[in-house]
């Protein structure tokens, strides 16, 4: 079993560069102006030690109401039930005050028991000052829902800013989970 990863956000949060960008890979997430491009749980092998899950967005989209449940209960099964998820990355537009769906997912993460860290998307669309600005706004919304608040990134598939330090918090957790494996199967 290998740990996994999971990605999700509002729908053209910007998900799909910032997992080309954290794999280097250009075009394998497959990106799109049209809000709503992922429609399936699709996971990616890296480095023969992980998976990171691409998740369909949350949100507005241009599909029906119906694909959209359907869409939330397997997200929410999947998310519920995977034993190899190690944690969930919940992406959030840096360029925009906290949005209620992002606070409500959070919320249920919370609620779940379901680890998850925030990264902050498309920092390079406005001023440094601009992002931290929002990012604090989020961070005093989400105390509404927590006492304590996840690790956070702030991101520019871009610029590649946020890629070491995800990929290092990912690291970590690989470590722990192999370690945890091996004392389970001794």
């Amino acid at each position: 079993m290998l740990p996994e990863y999971a990605f999700i956000g509002r729908s053209n949060v910007g998900k799909s560069s910032l997992i080309n960008m954290l794999t280097s890979k250009k075009g394998l997430a497959k990106t799109s102006q049209t809000p709503g491009k992922t429609q399936l749980i699709n996971h990616f092998l890296i480095n023969e030690d992980w998976y990171i899950v691409d998740l369909p967005g949350y949100g507005y989209a241009k599909v029906s109401r119906s694909s959209r449940e359907e869409w939330e209960r397997f997200i929410r099964y999947y998310l519920k039930n995977r034993e190899s998820l190690q944690c969930v990355f919940v992406l959030v537009d840096s360029r925009l005050e906290p949005q209620m769906a992002d606070l409500k997912f959070c919320s249920w993460l919370g609620e779940q028991g379901i680890p998850f860290l925030l990264a902050f998307t498309k920092a390079d669309k406005q001023s440094n000052f601009k992002t931290l600005q929002n990012v604090e706004k989020f961070k005093v919304a989400l105390l509404d829902y927590f006492e304590e608040l996840p690790q956070i990134f702030i991101t520019s598939a871009e610029k590649r800013d946020g890629r070491e330090e995800i990929l290092t918090a990912i690291d970590d957790i690989n470590k722990n989970f192999k370690s945890d494996f091996k004392k389970k199967n001794v």
